[in-house]
């Protein structure tokens, strides 16, 4: 494997994990893929993480899309094949114990607004810019853009994205709430790393279960996710963080 296309740094309770492709723009391959996955999964594993940070290599990008090289001679069976294999990727980020934040710095296109619109939180660079410009290539999405961006934006605005393959700034991003945040290039991993040292803070357990309580809750019935919050919000008095914590909150209110 690869292991320089990818890499991996740990800063406290923060996995920063860097697409390391600039000469390609950071474009997506398998051997990109394999490597994101491998990575996750040792932050996942790591006790001593709590939110994964997601960015790319340089000022330019994010990640401009899959590696059309790779793809292009693919028939239809190969293409479904290289379609599931995002899928894993992109289910990785989206079911993870652990926050992911995308800090997006520049270019973030096709498959790398796929991925980060299966992370958590996106904080954007005034220089990124988001679109999905697959039909101009004459196919569609197929890492879940179709599915993910109405879910965020609403269905007209993202299919208008969709048919149209128009690429936006930062400002019309944060405008139709595909981003939290729009911050200068030279502040974006600060303002990043602060907001993920904020939310690390937290509960390990209790940012889990809010993740889960979110991302499942929103994918069914509101009577079903209902109940399913309160499953949640039990497990956490099976945990050291919430006696410590209401402990600690019925202290200061006696002094």
């Amino acid at each position: 494997m690869e292991d320089h296309v990818v890499l991996y740094e740990k800063r406290g309770a923060i996995a920063l994990l860097i697409f390391n492709r600039p000469e390609a723009l950071n474009a997506l391959n398998t051997a990109v893929n394999l490597r994101l996955i491998e990575l996750l999964d040792e932050a996942d594993g790591d006790p001593e993480i709590r939110v994964v940070v997601l960015t790319g290599s340089g000022d330019k990008a994010f990640v401009a899309g899959a590696d059309i090289k790779e793809m292009m001679d693919m028939d239809a069976m190969e293409a479904r094949e290289h379609a599931i294999r995002a899928k894993r990727v992109t289910d990785k980020i989206w079911n993870l114990q652990k926050p992911v934040i995308a800090a997006i710095n520049g270019f973030c296109l096709g498959g790398g607004l796929e991925y980060a619109l299966a992370c958590d939180l996106r904080i954007a660079s005034e220089n990124a810019r988001f679109g999905l410009p697959e039909i101009n290539l004459g196919i569609l999405p197929g890492g879940g853009g179709t599915q993910r961006l109405p879910r965020l934006i609403g269905l007209a605005r993202a299919k208008e994205l969709c048919l149209t393959g128009d690429i936006i700034d930062a400002r019309k991003a944060a405008e139709l709430r595909l981003v939290n945040h729009v911050f200068p290039k030279d502040a974006l991993m600060d303002e990043t790393m602060a907001l993920a040292g904020r939310i690390a803070s937290k509960s390990a357990a209790s940012l889990a279960l809010i993740k889960s309580a979110m991302n499942k809750g929103t994918e069914t019935n509101l009577e079903s996710a209902l109940l399913f919050e309160i499953d949640c919000f039990g497990l956490c008095f099976s945990t050291e963080e919430q006696k410590k914590g209401m402990a600690a909150f019925v202290g200061r209110k006696k002094r």
